[in-house]
């Protein structure tokens, strides 16, 4: 028998960017999660990479034997 899954929801932010050259951009980023930001040429790429993002760095974090944040 395999353990339960856990379900987890983090708050996320995306803000307005723009490219160097004034092309518009959104940036992502999850405050619980020091250093997991991303990027994304419109809303809906950022909110895609930034949900792999969070994903990654869990996983990362499990690897590691890191500490449950929850």
């Amino acid at each position: 028998m395999s353990a339960p899954t856990k379900a987890y929801a983090f708050k996320v932010v995306i803000e307005t960017d723009q490219f160097e050259d004034g092309r518009p951009a959104f940036q992502a980023y999850c405050p619980a999660l020091q250093g997991c930001v991303t990027w994304g040429r419109t809303y809906e790429e950022a909110f895609a990479n930034i949900q792999e993002a969070v994903e990654l760095c869990l996983e990362v974090m499990m690897d590691a034997g890191e500490p449950k944040m929850i």
